[in-house]
């Protein structure tokens, strides 16, 4: 899984930089085929604002936005996005083969 940090309008110090990978790489145990996640962080006027995108084999992007007035705050409440978006996916994608109620009935 390639993370790309890239920073609009301001420079992104290596602190806050590491801080998105760790947090990046927690993503693929919520879903096993993520291949790149893009982290976009823009400081304007005291708020900063964070884009995730985060692309996967079979899917299209899962892309999510948050502002803050703490960068650091800004990619944790973007990070609980993300994985709200990917555990419905991976919730969706599981239970659509199976129509409810025909695994309770059983054989008769």
């Amino acid at each position: 899984m390639r993370v790309t940090v890239t920073g609009r309008h301001m420079g992104v110090s290596d602190a806050l930089k590491q801080y998105c990978i760790e947090k990046a790489e927690r993503l693929p145990r919520f879903l096993d085929r993520i291949s790149a996640v893009e982290v976009i962080l823009d400081g304007k006027d005291g708020v900063h604002a964070a884009e995730m995108i985060v692309h996967s084999d079979g899917a299209a992007p899962f892309v999510a936005h948050e502002r803050n007035a703490d960068a650091y705050a800004a990619v944790d409440l973007l990070l609980d996005k993300i994985e709200e978006q990917l555990r419905r996916y991976k919730e969706r994608h599981r239970n659509r083969k199976h129509p409810r109620g025909t695994a309770e009935a059983g054989p008769e």
